[in-house]
């Protein structure tokens, strides 16, 4: 399946199959040890960050709901079967993960996907590159078109057979759609087919044992996995997401996955978290202004 792309390219992700691909189960155990942790080594609010030579802040929280602090919905986003309050939790935390201005304005990141592979992304130009050193791969995806297009280079030698070129292609497609879930989902609450319920509040989320919102997300008629569900604990003072969890259908009691957010550092504006628990890692992340010359058309 291919799906057209935007700069919030509204579709799901195969999250568990491509993160349990690039890390053993196993490591999940890691995250067990954090449920006592508190978000004491986060930047606290208000403090400003100098980080490649540029300064910034993170926000003081206001009391929540934030009220005229909104920022666009996608079209096709279920506003009518959302929950008011749902939404005015999304666009707090949207707020003070540096807010949809800087998020739209974002050209280049980079990150690294648990070890696995490392990743670069022109948002505006709607470029990426993906580089995977287990199988020497390089896939470099242009998704200016009506579908992904691009070219690959496997163990040294560009991959020139249509067939061929069409499969890597969609490989890397699905690879960057989860990976890049992972780092900017939580500028993407409003998109295309999803519906946003409050859960309450908790005196503690699982993972950063703090007092949380609960904000579940369910989609509609997007991507190959239309009946997941996402839950996210948002810590009531800081507006960050605490814990994450995926289930694979909207009706499961007990989520498939659960992973912590954690490590807030601000890039160019924007605040995002790059460490999931144990070998659930993003970093290092980058938000550039400029890449380097071929980044998204040479091997």
């Amino acid at each position: 399946m291919t799906t057209s792309f935007n700069t919030r390219f509204p579709f799901l992700l195969l999250l568990l199959a491509l993160a349990f691909t690039a890390c053993d189960q196993s490591n999940t155990s890691d995250a067990a040890t954090a449920a006592a942790e508190t978000t004491s080594n986060q930047p606290k609010p208000g403090v400003k960050f100098k980080k490649d030579g540029k300064t910034s802040i993170i926000l003081e929280a206001q009391p929540w709901p934030v009220g005229s602090d909104t920022y666009p919905a996608a079209e096709g986003f279920n506003a009518e079967g959302s929950d008011r309050k749902a939404i005015q939790l999304a666009d707090s935390i949207v707020k003070y993960h540096g807010g949809w201005d800087a998020y739209a304005a974002a050209r280049h990141f980079s990150w690294n996907f648990f070890g696995a592979r490392t990743l670069k992304w022109d948002k505006l130009e709607k470029r990426v590159r993906i580089e995977s050193p287990k199988d020497n791969t390089v896939y470099l995806l242009d998704y200016s078109g009506e579908e992904p297009t691009g070219r690959v280079r496997r163990r040294g030698e560009e991959v020139t057979d249509p067939d061929s070129l069409r499969i890597f292609l969609d490989q890397a497609n699905s690879i960057f759609i989860n990976d890049s879930y992972w780092l900017v989902q939580q500028y993407k609450l409003k998109d295309t087919g999803v519906t946003l319920k409050f859960g309450g509040e908790v005196r503690v989320d699982p993972q950063a044992n703090r007092p949380s919102y609960v904000l579940d997300m369910t989609f509609e008629d997007v991507g190959d996995t239309p009946r997941n569900k996402y839950r996210l604990y948002v810590d009531k003072k800081t507006f960050h997401i605490n814990t994450w969890q995926f289930f694979r259908t909207a009706d499961d009691e007990e989520p498939a996955m659960e992973t912590p957010w954690r490590n807030y550092l601000p890039y160019n504006g924007l605040v995002l978290s790059d460490d999931r628990g144990g070998r659930f890692q993003l970093g290092p992340i980058g938000a550039d202004v400029v890449a380097e010359r071929g980044t998204y058309t040479e091997f």
